[in-house]
């Protein structure tokens, strides 16, 4: 499970401190892909800031994940495909009032992005909060203003040794990038990117926290409240690496689709470019999908043929995903 690299422990409460109240909330990424659009649903505040959807865990409920459905689908009118706990947030600097607040994260998958529900609530692309997780045109040019800033974080440090060991984890997290190059990038690695940034000052969250707005709006993403980011990059690292050794990228396809609709949605989930043609040989080889049929102009020129997924494949093999080969590979 992973640790918070940004959070120090809190010095124990005196033998006779009375007891803090403690609140137990749900938060939930809820993820949806539009064409090839990987998009989260969020909620706009006043300050600028947005947020996941979030509320108390209510009584009731046999499951805490019945739970999650309930309050998530009446909030959001979202109806829910694919659910799955992430990791419970319990930082003392959550709760309000000094109650103690422990939030359950969840994953959830829907078919499409419907209307929110909510004057306040709106999809979002994932990448607006990680844009150095695109890599489908290349490399990101957000990299470029976060160097200099890696490169000071880990020249900064107290001892030589302590260097080093900075200068090892920019390289093991981000790999070539430093370098303009594609090599040694990890798609997997994004809440290890998202840490390390917050730990080097490099994202507004840290800042905040430190009592400081000198970091210039935009240049390391849209800020979130609290620790939601965190929730998302999480989320956006389950995922990605989830879609290898389990079907759940069919979640978010419509019925029946295309292997062009099908790659645009790994793509946009893995934020890699994949050669068309070894995408497709990859797909027909696991017997991931079977033809409907049919076939659909929607696509623009030749009719393209009509896939569904094959759920017998769950039962043939125990691990049925899109075991995608290493690296970039270009269109």
């Amino acid at each position: 499970m992973p640790t918070p690299l940004h959070h120090t422990p809190p010095e124990a409460d005196p033998p006779d401190a009375p007891e803090p109240s403690l609140a137990i909330g749900l938060s939930a990424v809820i993820v949806a892909v539009t064409g090839d659009d990987p998009k989260v649903l969020t909620i706009r505040h006043g300050d600028g800031r947005d947020s996941l959807p979030s509320g108390p865990l209510e009584r009731g409920h046999r499951t805490l994940e019945v739970g999650l459905r309930s309050w998530v689908e009446r909030q959001t009118l979202q109806e829910l495909g694919h659910v799955e706990q992430l990791y419970t947030f319990g930082d003392r600097d959550r709760g309000e009032d000094g109650a103690r607040a422990l939030s359950l994260a969840y994953l959830a998958l829907v078919r499409e992005a419907r209307p929110a529900g909510d004057a306040d609530a709106a999809w979002q692309s994932w990448y607006r909060y990680f844009p150095w997780e695109d890599w489908r045109d290349g490399r990101p040019g957000v990299l470029d203003s976060l160097e200099p800033g890696l490169r000071a974080w880990a020249a900064g440090a107290a001892s030589s040794r302590m260097g080093e060991m900075r200068a090892e984890r920019v390289a093991l997290c981000f790999g070539g990038a430093a370098r303009g190059s594609e090599a040694g990038w990890n798609e997997e690695r994004v809440l290890e990117r998202y840490e390390l940034l917050y730990e080097a000052g490099l994202v507004a969250e840290a800042l905040r926290e430190r009592g400081s707005d000198r970091l210039a709006p935009g240049t390391s993403g849209a800020e979130m409240r609290e620790d939601h980011r965190r929730m998302l990059a999480l989320a956006i690292a389950r995922l990605r690496g989830k879609i290898k050794y389990r079907p759940v990228v069919f979640e978010l396809m419509p019925p029946s689709f295309t292997l062009g609709q099908l790659q645009l949605t790994v793509e946009a989930l893995s934020g890699t470019p994949l050669h068309k043609q070894n995408f497709r040989r990859l797909v027909e080889q696991q017997r991931l999908v079977e033809e409907t049929g049919e076939t659909t102009a929607e696509t623009g020129g030749r009719p393209a043929r009509l896939v569904r997924f094959r759920r017998e494949v769950l039962l043939e093999r125990p691990a049925p995903g899109l075991r995608l080969p290493g690296g970039f590979a270009r269109r």
